[in-house]
């Protein structure tokens, strides 16, 4: 069996999406009450049942506000997640956090393990809640996303493992069960999100290993994000997705998910490099500046693209979440997207006009 075929079954669920398909990488913009409220909610101002109440709400704005911009793919915005690590970090069991209090809510809590995680086939996250409730205010595809084990990792004091790779691999265990009961509720579209492996490139081949420790026997349409981190709208580290390769040519996902608005596209010359015969999912906005994109530069930005990958196997979407932009910003930045990617697909679906025939040159005679 070659490469590509082994990770076939990653790649299904998408045929009854258009070309050039929409997408959000997954957080949605956090309304400034949402942040306040948050924050009231850790300093017991408000009860965990209100806050539930809240982020119901709030997730049915963000998922209205995507359906109307014409994303093919939504998700519920990641609203009741206070960042990329927390809301995990305290369901996985082992993991202690002797402190709940936040000041802010986006703070991160202090984590530490220990003991070496229990080990077991059944979750107790909670993630399928969050997804049964998404399920029940669209009926556009989900994708459902959640942080990947090398990124939990890197927020937790080991005291358990003398390996941290251990604990790494200990993390895609418990995601790996909690994938199962997603896919076991209906959940079609799950994605893995890396925000720091860019800040540790020599860990690639581990956080890759991990990845298909979380993907194992999971049957579902995965896809992997990898970015340079969106912390506060900017970049926590500056470089290449060179680091990337070969490693991920491994990863049993369908789609890989990387930024390209923000820092240019030069990057698109590693899928010339090497045999990455999957689908991309190629950023075309800037999710760390308000500005917004005309659909135009969108459009060139998809052109760009398709020189080095097939339209059938490229999604649109924007660079990384779009938790710190404003929700005006956000809705515009998503509108240009979907008019740039529908300009495309109207190119594409128009049939090169054939070459005109040259008038035939005067036939010469005795008369002429």
């Amino acid at each position: 069996m070659t490469q590509e075929a082994a990770h076939s079954t990653k790649q299904s669920n998408s045929s009854n999406l258009p070309l050039l398909p929409t997408t959000v990488v997954g957080s949605y913009s956090v309304p400034e009450w949402l942040e306040r409220l948050k924050t009231d909610y850790y300093l017991h101002r408000i009860s965990p049942v209100h806050l539930a109440e809240i982020h119901d709400v709030a997730i049915k704005a963000a998922i209205k506000d995507q359906e109307q911009a014409g994303i093919d793919v939504v998700s519920d915005g990641e609203l009741r997640r206070d960042n990329d690590i927390d809301y995990l970090l305290a369901r996985i069991p082992g993991v202690s956090i002797p402190d709940t209090s936040k000041s802010y809510y986006y703070d991160y809590y202090d984590a530490e393990v220990p003991e070496p995680l229990p080990t077991g086939d059944t979750s107790t996250l909670g993630l399928v809640d969050d997804f049964v409730f998404t399920r029940s205010q669209t009926d556009r595809p989900i994708k459902f996303s959640f942080t990947g084990p090398f990124s939990l990792s890197r927020r937790i004091r080991n005291s358990a493992y003398s390996d941290r790779a251990d604990l790494v691999r200990s993390l895609a265990h418990a995601l790996n069960a909690e994938a199962r009961e997603l896919v076991a509720a209906g959940a079609t579209r799950l994605q893995i999100d890396e925000p720091f492996l860019a800040g540790y490139p020599d860990d690639a081949g581990l956080a890759i290993d991990a990845i298909n420790l979380v993907t194992k026997d999971v049957e579902a349409d995965w896809a992997l994000h990898v970015c340079y981190g969106n912390r506060y709208a900017r970049p926590s580290w500056e470089g290449h997705y060179d680091f990337l390769f070969p490693a991920v040519l491994d990863a049993d996902v369908g789609t890989l998910v990387l930024e390209f608005a923000r820092k240019g596209y030069g990057d698109l010359s590693l899928f010339k490099r090497y045999p990455w015969e999957r689908r991309l999912g190629l950023g075309v906005v800037d999710v760390k500046s308000e500005d917004v994109e005309t659909a135009d530069v969108v459009a060139s930005r998809i052109r760009r693209a398709l020189d080095v990958v097939p339209a059938e196997r490229l999604i649109v979407n924007p660079d990384c979440g779009l938790r710190h932009l404003p929700a005006c910003v956000a809705r515009a930045k998503l509108k240009a997207m979907v008019a740039g990617a529908a300009a495309v697909r109207q190119e594409l679906s128009v049939p090169s006009k054939p070459a005109r025939a040259e008038p035939s040159a005067p036939t010469l005679t005795e008369e002429s």
